[in-house]
């Protein structure tokens, strides 16, 4: 088995000037051990996070048509505002229909963070919520996020798509879920886009029962959509109110006369019809139809097509039936029930012609799952670099692989590939279970902060244990440097002339070979098309690179004038690459749609370096000549 134990460093999209999170004692993981140093004593930290009985769960959906994010999304989200909402829910799910899906939008997207999951990302990431999965299909986008102390009881991540637009050819329509085993429970968020217009109500069964048919996950676990214990169905449903003209919708809706339109509501009448609709419930529609609007105001539709006001957008959920014996998770799924505290539109939104919808839910458990496959010791501060060390204890039944890895990530990460540093998990018996693994000097975050540690199973495509908040306190690198001058001469007089553009650490299986290899780094495999960026707090300065694998740190040696003085360096830091990656810096290339990005030049391979024929500029340099350009490479990812 290939040797993952070399460390990676990086900086991440972390979000500035937040504190230690006030977070139930941690959950404990990381593995990749090696020899244990003895001498080294860690406190016995092994204070599990309480497993909520009844979780909170948030589900929003909206059709964004094809619109720019607004500012803020705290309100929809029940944020802030003086309630206690943020702290008592524990997962959130987000549904959006019609983001721009244009061929020049989606190629920018594919690059980087779309801005709608940026943006929920950044709103959500201060309140201890972690992107756990998401999933698009061309317009269609779902996120799942949790508060970051319960992902290690969050496990079996899977998301699938289904196309119904132009006959299973189109991603305009049809569904994106996300299923994943919750406290021992399992879940299913599907968002969908069902056909428009009033005749249309057979095309929406249709491509409902062609989307559960074909959405399929593997394991043991629900294999369809219907097998889950729990099951949220949501999104622009598109279904609309018969019989009544436009001049009784309106005047129902402003004398607030809503139970009137609800017996011609088409998903309310198909529920009693419907087969496949058994089983699914909804809370009363005390808001007004959420379609269709001026853009810009809450006025119903004033052009000439003067659409009818319809409640399009909708959430629903089912339980699996008490008949069908026991769940996939092994125990009676009767014990399962769901309580809908609030359903209801925002209508302070108004940058799209549909109002979103947001219902929160509690989930009355009467069992739980709250044993975490892997706890982890840390200790309670590093203030030097050989105190790096972190030890863990593996649960039988926990099935590793070599994929595993460790992730040191800065209070307020966004995501599980948001970490600062990594180290591979490697499987090996130390003492008792009992694991150890120890971070590299040269990977370590200078400075003071508070951190978290996760251990990342490829298997089950989450962090399945995390520590609580620590704090690291190091020498930055120019305390350092002044430190171990070996002249004497002070800091003001020290010639940082010397810096030199290091190549990266070779990573094939034997050092002394350059030979070039496939990394083995574990990629994005459950966020396709998502390149994740830094927040809009650290952007300034930083190249926009395709991901935050590529986003490496680059040690520039300063152009010298003809004097023989420093000019300047330009310094990166990184996000993902594994290894002490210290790379040339960005070589911009047009892509002929988006002239204006800048893709950097990365060595994917770990044995090669960067050779005199190939171009490196300086902060200074215009732009790259012809040759350089034709030897740009693509970089490889990282965790």
């Amino acid at each position: 088995m290939e040797d993952h134990s070399s460390s990676g460093s990086g900086r991440p999209g972390t979000l500035a000037g937040l504190g230690p999170l006030a977070m139930p004692h941690g959950v404990f993981q990381t593995g990749a051990p090696s020899k244990v140093d003895s001498s080294f004593q860690l406190p016995a930290k092994e204070n599990a996070a309480p497993v909520p009985l009844e979780p909170r769960i948030t589900v929003v959906t909206w059709n964004v048509g094809t619109a720019m994010p607004p500012d803020d999304v705290t309100s929809l989200l029940h944020l802030g505002g003086g309630c206690d909402d943020s702290d008592q829910t524990d997962m959130i799910a987000i549904g959006l229909q019609e983001v721009n899906s244009m061929i020049n939008k989606r190629l920018k997207d594919a690059l980087f963070t779309d801005q709608w999951s940026e943006l929920f990302m950044e709103a959500l990431a201060p309140f201890n919520f972690v992107l756990v999965s998401t999933v698009r299909m061309q317009g269609v986008i779902l996120l799942l996020f949790a508060k970051y102390y319960h992902l290690p009881f969050l496990r079996d991540v899977q998301t699938d798509c289904t196309r119904t637009g132009l006959g299973g050819y189109w991603g305009n329509k049809g569904g994106v879920s996300v299923r994943l085993a919750a406290f021992g429970h399992m879940l299913c968020f599907l968002n969908c886009h069902l056909p428009a217009h009033m005749d249309k109500a057979e095309q929406r069964k249709d491509n409902f029962q062609t989307i559960l048919s074909l959405q399929q996950f593997q394991g043991p676990g629900a294999q369809g959509i219907l097998d889950h214990d729990l099951v949220f169905w949501f999104g622009d449903l598109n279904f609309r109110i018969e019989s009544y003209d436009l001049h009784f919708v309106k005047f129902a809706i402003d004398n607030n006369q809503l139970h009137q339109l609800w017996e011609k509501d088409q998903l309310n009448m198909a529920k009693n019809t419907w087969p496949i609709l058994k089983g699914f419930q909804e809370g009363p529609l005390k808001f007004a139809p959420t379609f269709k609007f001026d853009v810009g105001t809450n006025k119903y539709d004033t052009s000439a097509k003067k659409r009818k006001p319809a409640w399009t957008d909708r959430i629903l959920w089912k339980v699996k039936a008490p008949g069908g014996g026991c769940s996939p998770s092994g125990q009676q799924s009767h014990r399962l029930q769901v309580t809908q505290h609030s359903y209801r539109s925002h209508m302070e939104y108004t940058v799209s012609d549909h109002k979103p919808v947001a219902a929160q839910f509690v989930l009355h458990f009467a069992f739980r799952d709250d044993m975490p496959l892997v706890r982890l010791e840390v200790a309670d501060e590093w203030v030097r670099p050989e105190q790096a060390v972190v030890r863990y204890r593996m649960e039988t039944v926990f099935a590793r692989s070599s994929w595993d890895w460790i992730g040191l990530y800065r209070v307020g990460f966004r995501h599980c590939k948001d970490y600062v540093a990594y180290v591979w998990a490697k499987h090996e018996d130390v003492d008792r279970n009992i694991y150890q693994v120890t971070f590299s000097e040269e990977s370590l975050p200078k400075g003071h902060g508070d951190f978290i540690l996760g251990y990342y199973s490829h298997i089950h495509s989450i962090l399945i244990g995390v520590t609580e908040p620590f704090q690291i306190s190091l020498p930055t690198s120019e305390l350092a440097s002044s430190s171990t001058n070996s002249s004497g001469a002070s800091s003001e007089d020290e010639d940082d002339s010397t810096l030199e553009l290091l190549a990266p650490k070779s990573r094939s299986p034997s050092p002394g070979k350059s030979k070039r290899h496939r990394s083995r780094s574990p990629g994005l495999a459950r966020f396709p098309g998502l390149a994740l960026r830094p927040s809009s707090r650290e952007r300034r300065g930083t190249s926009r690179s395709p991901s935050p694998q590529s986003r490496c740190l680059l040690r520039v040696a300063p152009n010298r004038g003809n004097d023989g003085g420093t000019q300047g360096s330009s310094e990166e830091g990184p996000s993902g690459l594994p290894g002490p990656w210290a790379l040339p810096p960005s070589v911009p290339r047009s892509l002929g749609l988006l002239p204006a990005l800048r893709l950097e030049t990365v060595d994917p391979g770990g044995g090669g370096s960067w050779g005199p024929d190939q171009e490196v500029l300086t902060p200074d340099s215009p732009s790259p000549s012809p040759q350089g350009r034709q030897k740009l490479e693509e970089g490889g990812l990282g965790p």
